[in-house]
């Protein structure tokens, strides 16, 4: 019998409802210590997946709210297990009250994701959907939300299971073959298995592309603001944020450190980084804050170039262009749209110049628009989206070794040790659903999440 765990469910907020969640076999007993009903039947007997009404007793049995609870036995919960959960007002120490009685009558904390933890190990989910959880939970924008809800549904757990199907059957053919050569069993033609290998490979390559999507789904455009002191890099980033993050003023190096802002950018979520005006200066903070200047551009997504539109390129200005002229993501942004223009998109040898002005707006919808063309991406955020590094370095190895298999049949070797590398393959996207996956992994993966979950 599994230990019986207890948590809060909803975070240590005040907020209108509260959850503590419980799960174990004999969990409602446990409850039946903390939780008397309105009508006195045990909570066992209340009809399954119903809220029931009833007060809920602090450690020394004293009233400390009149809440409702549910019990869902096992196998049909999230857990696989017997189930509680008290939904009572958001009070955190109503909570805390409730959850030491538990604790008192037999309960022990849940660590971090053990009720998910418990979900897989109890075959509820397969690892795709239970990590799919955790950033479902930490999604920043609808898009992520969307795509990781459709992962904790199956998506790409759909995805991999025929290919591991496939190359199970493949091997178990030639397994079978060779242990029991008297059976009347197909023989055994592994160049019959090219055109399977091929298909499945093009398949785990399909969800391997989709990856540097995922990236940007997940973290957001690191998008770095460059350009000369004094050129409307603070402005823009303010105008973008919607309030005055930055300091704004006519006094050249005002920025002197980067500051970083998450905002969204038609559906594009970026964080700004608007580093300080790069040019040689004595002064050792303003050099310091060049200095970080550069290294946001080694790191960016994209790089934001501010030029001033209304005066003549500088040599401030070439030094900044040389930076970018040789980056994959430049948009160039011809501040100062406002004023006559000097600067030309012909004088830049940059694609994508748009004019604009970061005090009034003007431009920032093209700007807006460009973004989206760049990084928005051609997959659909319902789940096809690879977005967990762990995932994606184990799907690229089975991609690898499928890839190995497939040259090994070319060049004629031995059905062993081509099928050496179709078992390394499905030992890898074992590692993806869960199915080899190895105790300390497992460990690790559930480290990622919050208390209750």
């Amino acid at each position: 019998m599994s230990q019986i765990i207890a948590a809060v469910s909803t975070g240590n907020v005040v907020s209108a409802i509260g959850i503590i969640r419980m799960t174990g076999a004999g969990c409602a007993v446990v409850a039946d210590k903390v939780f008397t009903r309105m009508n006195g039947k045990p909570l066992a007997d209340a009809p399954e997946r119903k809220l029931v009404l009833g007060d809920l007793h602090d450690a020394q049995g004293r009233v400390i709210d009149q809440c409702c609870a549910v019990f869902t036995p096992g196998p049909n919960s999230y857990t696989g297990e017997d189930t509680v959960e008290f939904h009572c007002h958001g009070s955190p120490a109503v909570l805390a009250a409730g959850l030491d009685a538990l604790y008192r009558a037999g309960a022990r904390p849940a660590q971090r994701g053990e009720f998910t933890k418990r979900a897989f190990l109890n075959g509820r989910m397969d690892l795709t959907r239970a990590e799919a959880v955790i950033d479902l939970i930490e999604a920043e924008t609808a898009e992520a939300a969307a795509n990781a809800a459709g992962q904790v549904g199956g998506r790409l757990q759909k995805k991999l299971e025929p290919v591991y199907s496939d190359l199970k059957d493949l091997c178990s053919h030639f397994h079978a073959v060779l242990d029991y050569p008297d059976e009347d069993i197909d023989d055994f033609r592994l160049n019959e298995y090219a055109g399977l290998l091929k298909k499945n490979g093009k398949t785990l390559e399909g969800i391997l592309s989709t990856y540097q999507q995922g990236q940007i789904l997940k973290r957001g455009v690191r998008a770095a603001i460059v350009g000369k002191p004094n050129v409307g890099k603070s402005s823009l980033l303010n105008a973008l944020a919607g309030y005055e993050r930055v300091i704004v003023t006519e006094v050249a190096g005002t920025t002197r450190d980067t500051v970083e802002e998450t905002v969204k950018v038609g559906n594009v979520m970026m964080r700004l980084v608007d580093t300080a005006g790069i040019r040689d200066t004595d002064d050792r903070i303003e050099a310091m804050g060049v200095e970080r200047s550069r290294r946001a551009i080694e790191n960016a997504d994209l790089v934001i170039l501010m030029i001033d539109g209304s005066q003549p390129l500088s040599k401030e200005d070439g030094e900044v262009i040389e930076l970018c002229e040789e980056l994959e993501n430049v948009i160039v942004l011809l501040n100062k749209a406002d004023k006559k223009a000097v600067v030309e998109p012909g004088d830049l040898p940059f694609m994508c110049i748009i004019r604009c002005c970061a005090k009034t707006g003007e431009g920032l919808d093209l700007f807006a628009d460009t973004v989206e063309e760049m990084f928005a991406g051609e997959a659909p955020c319902d789940g096809s989206i690879l977005t967990n590094a762990r995932q994606f370095d184990a799907i690229r190895r089975a991609y690898e070794a499928l890839t190995s298999a497939l040259r090994g049949l070319r060049m004629g070797f031995t059905p062993d040790a081509v099928l050496t590398d179709v078992e390394e393959a499905m030992e890898a996207m074992g590692e993806v659903t869960g199915a080899t996956v190895r105790e300390d992994i497992t460990a690790r993966i559930f480290e990622r999440f919050c208390v209750g979950k």
